[in-house]
């Protein structure tokens, strides 16, 4: 079984470096979204957090060296399914980003922990206001 996805847009920065997690991370920049999917992004709003689902498209091809990684803050190798590491199975990793502003099918947002051209592959809400 075969799994196909495509990038619906891409991580724009200036930042030269970025932290291993949107959790410690200050770095501004854009998600640049193909414009088939404008309509879709209408009701993104300032103020909002969204998850943002990416390929860690610089990412080596996984190995049994990557399975245990010692964590740059962490003084032991823990299972790489307990880390941000973006050395995985399957290279797909997930931010939680605040919402700056939204012109068009570009999102400004805070945040970043992934670097200029990474390829979105999916957006979703941190919460829905008809959840609640």
């Amino acid at each position: 079984m075969g799994i196909e996805m495509k990038p619906i847009g891409y991580v724009h920065t200036d930042a030269r470096e970025v932290p291993r997690s949107w959790k410690v991370s200050d770095v501004e920049g854009t998600l640049e979204m193909d414009e088939a999917y404008l309509d879709g992004l209408r009701d993104i709003e300032p103020g909002q957090r969204i998850y943002v689902i990416f390929h860690f498209h610089k990412s080596p091809e996984f190995s049994e060296q990557f399975m245990r990684i010692k964590p740059p803050i962490h003084d032991k190798k823990v299972g790489v399914f307990n880390t941000h590491s973006p050395f995985r199975p399957n290279p797909i990793g997930m931010s939680i980003l605040d919402v700056l502003d939204v012109k068009g099918a570009v999102i400004h947002v805070r945040g970043l922990d992934m670097l200029d051209k990474t390829p979105i592959l999916d957006i979703k809400p941190e919460s829905c206001p008809w959840e609640k």
